[in-house]
């Protein structure tokens, strides 16, 4: 190898060995990162929302409003809170009352009548217990007393039903409840069949029974489901009726089932109607209800599209409350959209 050529290979080996020993030196440490200085923001953690894992909601028999718009509620918890929710079949707002006060429901829907009942403990079918730990949580509709019987029976009013056997809802519903004793009180005496609002609409169009009542907010699906079969005609608690009844039960109050509300209907029926209301049990965190009832109202319009009661779901109609206790969680949102509460419906739980 020439000189040349010894030196070239001279420095390539100086120059790796070089390189070598620049990996081969130690690294400083990397500096930790400096604390954060007062009046930074701390880092964002996602939070841990307060939610139950499941829900079952009490609602009522197959072919009442109560089931259909049960299941329009369930669909808005799950898609919204992402709860799964059952939607169980009972026998309306009384056992939904027992149901929620003995923590084996934790939603469910009642009208203010059987609501008051269980709340003082009044009625056999209380047994004696103040359901004092079910909340309302917000408006739904409000309950119309409707009766029909077909336009060849010839009965047109309540007087006509005297002697008659005649259907008057689910044992525990509304109307199941309260039919009976307005026939009672009005001293018209007839034969009462308790059963479900589609059991019901059977036995009608069968020629079983001679009219057909129920209490449940408008229009009724089995009062369409009757129609469609054949020519009926409704009519509901009017004139002096009305004003005896509402004397004795103030939680009826007048109302009228618009002409509009069915395509077979010439005139506008008067009747008395009762309030429903979402419940829940209690202990539900204050900030799931929260949540689940700005859901409801923020998707009203799918609870419409299944039933158009739900067209009086709107958070002002809460003020139709004026003595049970309301959910804190609820009383949150309705205070923070503005709408001013009776005194009578804060908890004992709840904290400003």
């Amino acid at each position: 190898m020439s000189a040349k050529g010894k030196l070239s290979l001279l420095l390539v080996i100086l120059l790796a060995f070089a390189l070598v020993v620049a990996g081969c030196g130690s690294k400083e440490p990397a500096p930790a990162p400096a604390p954060p200085s007062e009046g930074d923001p701390a880092p964002v953690q996602e939070a841990v929302k307060d939610y139950p894992k499941t829900l079952t909601l009490g609602s009522a028999s197959i072919g009442g409003v109560y089931h259909v718009y049960g299941g329009a509620w369930a669909q808005i918890i799950e898609r919204s809170l992402g709860v799964p929710t059952a939607v169980e079949v009972t026998g309306g707002p009384n056992q939904n009352m027992i149901l929620i006060q003995n923590k084996d429901a934790e939603l469910g829907m009642i009208t203010m009548g059987p609501a008051w009942e269980a709340w003082h403990g009044e009625g056999d079918w209380t047994g004696g217990v103040e359901h004092k730990d079910v909340r309302v949580i917000f408006p739904m509709y409000n309950t119309y007393s409707s009766w029909w019987a077909s336009e060849k029976s010839g009965i047109k009013s309540l007087g006509d039903l005297e002697g008659k056997t005649i259907g008057v809802g689910p044992a525990g519903g509304t109307s199941g409840t309260y039919h009976p004793r307005i026939l009672e009180l009005l001293g018209i005496k007839t034969t009462n069949r308790l059963a479900g609002a589609s059991d019901l609409a059977s036995q009608h169009i069968d020629g079983q029974i001679a009219a057909n009542s129920f209490a449940s907010g408008i229009p009724m699906p089995t009062v369409l489901e009757t129609a469609a079969q054949m020519k009926i005609n409704v009519f509901g608690v009017d004139g002096e009726y009305r004003d005896k009844v509402v004397s004795e039960w103030p939680y009826w109050s007048p109302a009228v089932i618009p002409a509009s509300t069915y395509d077979f209907l010439k005139d506008d029926v008067e009747t008395i109607g009762i309030w429903n209301m979402a419940v829940a049990h209690k202990d539900l965190s204050d900030e799931f209800v929260y949540d689940m009832v700005k859901a409801v109202f923020e998707n009203q319009s799918d609870l419409v599209i299944a039933t158009k009661s739900a067209e009086e779901t709107v958070p002002e109609n809460i003020s139709n409350n004026n003595w049970m206790w309301m959910h804190p969680g609820a009383i949150r949102y309705y205070e923070e959209i503005g709408i001013k509460l009776s005194p009578d419906v804060y908890p004992p739980e709840y904290k400003k």
